[in-house]
């Protein structure tokens, strides 16, 4: 073998080498880990910020990438032709043809994408302090390519596109959360994060009819007892009427107030402990609230509608739950107001949320239309039902227990599709 063929055999195998790098780069910088990278270059390490660099250079990178690539293998394809077209003549153009197109596709496609699909982290961190003065280099040809392509696209009406919208930069990352579904609790919880500002303050409430009051003109003894066997911290007063809520009562201001009279209630002045109550609409979303509570430093809001009428109570620790969950300590009840049968169904109060059934028990019934069980029931039949009746939808079949007026104030849930009962309301016997 001559020294002309020993040189353009390595020469090609050096080529191809680089096509590898090249091709094993632009995967590896596309794949690897936009938050991990982000995370390595807070900590300090300098190839991750190199990375992170080249990636908001987008254009650049891939530019200067694929022009890289394809000067080499059009290199490699053109020594490879004149190697070959010295043995065999005019057939040496076919062969080079059929050796570089294989040679190429392994060695210089296949193999190092595969690589970089496996270890797109480690390899982008490797071949970024290489990849950044080739860029540079390459800068003056590449932003005339961009240019070009610029042109082109604006002369067959194709506009030009920014950057992704909130809205698809949450699904996004709702996306990305989804992939990483093995940690399945801290999941949830991230997902619920996202949906805080979807979910009305209005759907996690304590609605007025479960929220404990203190009539601000009955007797000191008798408030002093409802504040002692509420389960609550803080209660709302009302006067006169229980919309006319005038203060919230905490029971650390009143034990600090005994004291100081050595514990001689009728001294007491339960108004004057009161704070002042803070009022917020039904409409208020879970994000803006919870960064209310953060601003003001208060725990404890009172709910009302567009008439200024009291719709029920919303607390920091029923936005918590709907991050993390539950919370329940020594004197929280379950979802009260549900009781367990033998027979698998269930005997609710028609005051009791959807959301608290759902988190409770796993169920999936929809909590748009309504906010309560009796609600969901009155939205699906769209009447307002006789005792007896039952109605099935959703999976699930409803009998009514108990109405009071026109509300529905106790019915049986039995958590199973029913094909006796259909969606229509049926009078039992």
């Amino acid at each position: 073998m001559s020294e002309s063929t020993t040189f353009i055999t390595v020469a090609i195998g050096a080529l191809l080498f680089l096509s590898a790098f090249f091709s094993g780069s632009e995967t590896a910088l596309t794949a690897a880990s936009r938050p991990r990278m982000h995370e390595l270059e807070k900590q300090g390490d300098r190839r991750a910020r190199v990375v992170n660099r080249l990636r908001r250079q987008q254009e650049s990178l891939i530019g200067g990438i694929l022009l890289g690539n394809n000067f080499v293998n059009i290199l490699a394809s053109a020594l490879a032709t004149s190697l070959l077209v010295g043995w065999f003549g005019d057939a040496g153009v076919a062969y080079a043809t059929l050796a570089m197109t294989g040679l190429i596709l392994v060695f210089a496609e296949v193999l190092p994408k595969t690589y970089a699909i496996r270890n797109p982290d480690r390899l982008a961190l490797g071949a970024a302090p290489i990849l950044r003065p080739v860029i540079g280099i390459l800068s003056p040809i590449t932003a005339a390519v961009t240019r070009i392509v610029l042109v082109l696209l604006s002369v067959v009406g194709a506009a030009q596109r920014g950057g992704l919208s909130k809205a698809a930069r949450e699904q996004e990352l709702r996306g990305t959360i989804a992939l990483h579904a093995g940690v399945a609790q801290e999941g949830v919880m991230l997902r619920s994060i996202l949906d805080l500002a979807e979910v009305e303050v209005a759907a996690v409430m304590t609605h007025r009819k479960a929220v404990q009051l203190i009539d601000a003109d009955a007797s000191r003894a008798e408030m002093m007892e409802i504040l002692l066997s509420s389960p609550f911290t803080r209660l709302p007063m009302f006067k006169e009427t229980e919309d006319n809520i005038v203060g919230v009562l905490h029971a650390k201001d009143v034990l600090r107030a005994l004291r100081r009279v050595e514990n001689d209630v009728e001294k007491l002045d339960f108004l004057k402990l009161a704070s002042l109550p803070w009022f917020i609409p039904e409409s208020t979303n879970l994000a803006d609230q919870l960064q209310a509570f953060r601003r003001r430093r208060e725990h404890f809001s009172i709910v009302v509608d567009e008439y200024g009428a009291l719709m029920g109570v919303v607390t920091l620790e029923d936005i918590l739950e709907e991050i993390v969950g539950d919370i329940t300590d020594e004197h929280d009840t379950p979802v009260a107001g549900v009781r367990p049968q033998g027979d698998g169904s269930y005997i609710v109060n028609g005051t009791v949320t959807i959301r608290d059934l759902d988190r409770q028990f796993g169920w999936e019934l929809p909590d748009e239309e309504a906010t309560t069980i009796a609600g969901l029931v009155l939205h699906e039949a769209r009447l307002i039902p006789d005792v007896g009746q039952s109605f099935a939808f959703h999976g699930f079949r409803f009998d009514i227990l108990r109405r009071q007026g026109n509300q529905i104030t106790l019915l049986r849930i039995t958590p199973r599709p029913t094909d006796a009962v259909d969606n229509a309301a049926e009078k039992t016997n």
